[in-house]
């Protein structure tokens, strides 16, 4: 997939845990290509740098397994960035993982470019994949600016131990909380998806359609997705999402 404002990203075919498991090792050409810096995964920026240095102090990282590291990454995206859907920057800039960082916040496609950069940061090959998921754990505004509860969805994949795992590094533990959900863990050795139920035993997510991993953010694509499914979420510019709400502060 070519696209005029960010580079030219390859998508793969969507793939079932035993696909996944199985699926050659990247090669060498691959392994260079998923570690690299790019205008969205940019790690090499001095941000995300100290991030990433923050979130592994006190880990030899030259001496550490790639899974300690890919957990300790994603427990300070998870829980160092807000999760906050509303006043979300989506321009090309808002979605670099610098600027994620420079603002502190943001919602699924945010969290987890940064995730998918601090990862290539430590060497670990790392992908955006993309999908649309139920969900029910919505407020009733945002439902509203969504049109429903079918969303347009973004996460990471990493390599780890010779397979394909998929991450979601999102929601902070207060806003499970405050939603009733059972915050999101992740070994490096499992997929790290949304949680079927909530703690309540209440259906919470569903994944519907996949659209498979992308080597970078398929700019043209997500905003697509973003216009076509959730027009209304939009700002009048239609490069963030509306303003004027707190998804912490609409939990029921």
């Amino acid at each position: 997939m070519t696209d005029t404002l960010a580079p030219t990203t390859s998508a793969q075919p969507a793939a079932d845990a035993d696909d996944r498991t199985t699926a050659a090792p990247p090669t060498a050409g691959d392994r260079a290509r998923l570690t690299a810096a790019t205008d969205f995964l940019d790690y090499e920026h001095e941000r995300v740098t100290a991030f990433v240095d923050k979130a592994l102090k006190g880990i030899d990282r030259d001496a550490a397994d790639p899974v300690d590291l890919a957990v300790a990454l994603y427990y300070a995206v998870r829980d160092g960035i807000h999760y906050e859907v509303y006043g979300a920057d989506l321009s090309p800039q808002g979605l670099k993982a610098s600027a994620v960082i420079s603002g502190g916040k943001g919602f699924c496609l945010h969290k987890s470019v940064l995730y998918a950069a601090c990862c290539r940061a430590v060497g670990i090959p790392a992908r955006l994949h993309y999908s649309d998921v139920r969900n029910h754990l919505a407020s009733d505004r945002l439902r509203s600016y969504i049109g429903g509860d079918v969303f347009f969805h973004g996460l990471a994949t990493v390599y780890l131990e010779g397979r394909w795992v998929q991450v979601t590094p999102v929601f902070n533990k207060l806003l499970c909380r405050l939603y009733g959900m059972t915050p999101l863990e992740f070994d490096g050795r499992s997929d790290s998806l949304y949680h079927p139920f909530d703690a309540q035993g209440r259906q919470s997510m569903e994944f519907l359609t996949d659209h498979g991993d992308f080597d970078d953010v398929p700019y043209a694509f997500v905003m697509e997705n973003m216009r076509r499914k959730h027009p209304k979420f939009l700002d009048e510019d239609g490069t963030g999402t509306v303003g004027g709400g707190s998804l912490a502060d609409e939990a029921a």
